[in-house]
């Protein structure tokens, strides 16, 4: 059996799949900025029917923007920030979504919905697997926070959907 049998690979995988927590926090301060900049560029280009969800949407990304760039003086996360996280070996579900796509200036309220819920099932899977590879503490706590309120978000964007494409309107 040669040196880089299955075990090597495995473990090589495992190693692989961790990232420092600071790199975490990087890229996902910058999914959060990016789903702000993306909602907020939407707000004068949706229709009146969505426009409220989209305005409530940008507000609450901005609000998880704020709270990692905030993480950088927090005395307790700063001591953490070369900690190692295991994470998915498939872990581009941020990502995926850091580039945004051109809807144009008068953009479906259907394709509006079906991006924002893949954005935010994208975060939600992404934070419930951090907060799982995490043990308990003020990271942990930050992660599960993060996973239900992007599923929160997503059972208001599938709730205004349903109600837009299988309801004909509100």
């Amino acid at each position: 059996m040669s040196e880089h049998g299955e075990g090597h690979s495995e473990s090589y995988q495992r190693i692989r799949s961790k990232k420092r927590l600071a790199e975490i926090l990087e890229v996902a301060t910058s999914f959060e900025q990016k789903a702000y900049e993306f909602y907020t560029s939407l707000i004068p280009k949706v229709s009146k029917r969505i426009r409220y969800l989209v305005e409530e949407l940008a507000e609450e990304e901005k609000g998880h923007y704020e709270m990692f760039s905030g993480l950088a003086s927090n005395p307790d996360i700063v001591a953490l920030l070369r900690d190692e996280i295991e994470t998915p070996v498939e872990d581009h579900k941020f990502s995926d979504h850091i580039h945004l796509p051109d809807l144009g200036e008068n953009p479906d309220d259907q394709a509006i919905l079906q991006y924002a819920l893949s954005r935010e099932d994208a975060a939600m899977k992404q934070y419930r697997d951090l907060a799982d590879h995490t043990g308990p503490g003020a990271i942990h706590d930050l992660f599960e926070y993060l996973a239900n309120e992007e599923t929160k978000h997503k059972r208001e964007l599938e709730a205004m959907y349903y109600e837009i494409v299988h309801s004909g309107g509100p």
